[in-house]
């Protein structure tokens, strides 16, 4: 079998199971199998494939047709201008996120020094992509999940930028008497009884620990709030991104807190996503 009939065998497949972009998957897989890049499978579509790399594809395939993620599939997902390595114990960077990126760029254009701190890591894309953009900026990453630490680690290592982030495993509530510039998060916060409502990739898939936000879908973002007014310096800034319709609840945990409003920014589909305020 060459590749270009093992891509319209693998298409096909996963067009019967419902994946909407079952041709760019197809390919990528077969890129991830072959470990050559996408360019290269367009241009040797006559290429004869080994019985052990049909025998790989034909496996990813199947995992791709039930729904496993394609990031968790090739092991890499691409965010802000990067490509990040993940597993399926790390939630998979979004596009939304990068908001939080721009937003600190922007505030802190004309900053060289700001030493700031991310609640819940994960695979490390928000913190890491800042430190690449900024060379002087220090960061410090915390994350319950031991996994997500080891993933932000090799991340740290692979874009360059490990000796300016320290990474712990542990809750916010454990950390004390440390006054930072900036704390950014991407808390879960979606409600406990929503979880079963998410796409199967998502609900089947992704680490729950990084999903469920408790009954209201608020528990960890009050969390993060109330120690961060004690770990962000006056003046100093938290930016949060929140679920659709979560603008008016943490608003009000953010004034009660002694924190002012800056603005709430929108998502690419219009949907309230990413909430900046200022420690008073």
């Amino acid at each position: 079998m060459n590749i270009e009939i093992a891509i319209k065998k693998g298409c096909k497949e996963l067009k019967k199971n419902k994946i909407s972009s079952a041709l760019l998957d197809s390919e990528l897989l077969l890129s991830k199998v072959i470990k050559k890049d996408r360019e290269f499978i367009l241009l040797n579509l006559d290429k004869k494939l080994e019985q052990s790399d049909q025998k790989s594809f034909k496996d990813l395939i199947i995992k791709r047709s039930k729904g496993k993620p394609l990031a968790y599939l090739t092991g890499v997902k691409s965010f802000w201008n990067y490509d990040f390595k993940v597993n399926d114990k790390v939630l998979i960077p979004r596009p939304d996120s990068e908001i939080i990126i721009e937003q600190v760029l922007d505030i802190y254009k004309n900053k060289n020094n700001l030493n700031f701190l991310e609640v819940g890591i994960g695979s490390g894309c928000i913190s890491l992509s800042i430190l690449k953009e900024k060379k002087s900026f220090l960061a410090t990453g915390i994350d319950l999940s031991q996994d997500c630490i080891k993933i932000s680690r090799l991340n740290a290592n692979k874009l360059g930028v490990e000796n300016r982030i320290k990474l712990l495993k542990s809750d916010v509530d454990n950390l004390i008497f440390r006054k930072y510039d900036l704390v950014v998060s991407n808390p879960p916060y979606i409600k406990k009884f929503d979880l079963s409502k998410l796409d199967r990739e998502v609900k089947n898939y992704e680490p729950n620990l990084a999903l469920d936000g408790g009954l209201e879908g608020l528990s960890v973002i009050r969390k993060v709030i109330k120690k961060a007014s004690e770990l962000i310096k006056i003046g100093g800034k938290l930016i949060l991104e929140i679920g659709y319709d979560q603008r008016e609840p943490v608003k009000k945990m953010l004034i009660n807190n002694n924190f002012y409003i800056n603005r709430i920014l929108k998502d690419l589909a219009k949907n309230d996503r990413c909430i900046i305020s200022t420690k008073k």
